[in-house]
């Protein structure tokens, strides 16, 4: 008898591709970044990397719709934030309503107003180096770095010069976003995350 023909994930090319390469791959199961024309792979996410960004996708997301201000896009949606540069894949990506059209089939071409990015012990380096120099470049307004194994959190928004700027948090521990000014986000919320309709009742917005 035949063995049935079977169809699985096809592995990301090793060699250099155009960025309209990269956008006709079959990427199902594929978390992937186009840059410097390679495409890499992103590693395994850890179980706190996880509950952070689905922690910060129903508070950012329930803020930008009670308001609507925007969409929130995130990982694998890509993100093109500098003409003909790398593709990357935020984790969450905060666009304001005058830039949705920004907002491609398959990538966001431009710069999100708001980008986070949680970080992992393997890729510490690239979002504090690589990255943070690319949404600099790129004009992203704000970039928050997370890390949640150490408890760090890296705010930083753009300055009239075009430098992200880190801006800390104020006496009482209280990091207030400019992409959002609804948001005034306690640092330790970022650890402890409380329930999110607790959080939106003491912002006034339910």
């Amino acid at each position: 008898m035949a063995k049935p023909d079977t169809i699985g994930p096809t592995a990301p090319p090793t060699g250099l591709i155009s960025f309209e390469q990269f956008l006709e791959m079959d990427g199902e199961n594929h978390h992937v970044e186009w840059v410097a024309g390679r495409v890499v792979e992103m590693p395994p996410i850890t179980n706190e990397h996880d509950r952070l960004v689905g922690y910060l996708r129903r508070l950012v997301g329930d803020v930008v719709e009670i308001r609507d201000l925007g969409r929130v896009v995130g990982e694998p949606f890509q993100m093109r934030c500098v003409p003909g540069g790398n593709s990357r894949a935020p984790d969450l990506v905060f666009i304001a309503s005058d830039y949705l059209g920004r907002i491609q089939h398959q990538f966001l071409d431009g710069p999100g107003d708001l980008v986070i990015e949680v970080l992992s012990p393997s890729t510490r380096t690239i979002d504090r180096r690589d990255k943070l120099a690319e949404y600099q470049a790129g004009g992203v307004p704000e970039y928050w770095m997370l890390d949640p194994v150490r408890r760090e959190a890296d705010f930083r928004q753009l300055d009239a010069p075009g430098i992200l700027q880190p801006v800390l948090p104020d006496a009482d521990g209280v990091y207030h976003s400019r992409s959002l000014p609804d948001l005034h986000l306690p640092v330790a919320w970022l650890w402890e995350q409380p329930p999110v309709i607790g959080c939106l009742r003491e912002w006034g917005l339910l």
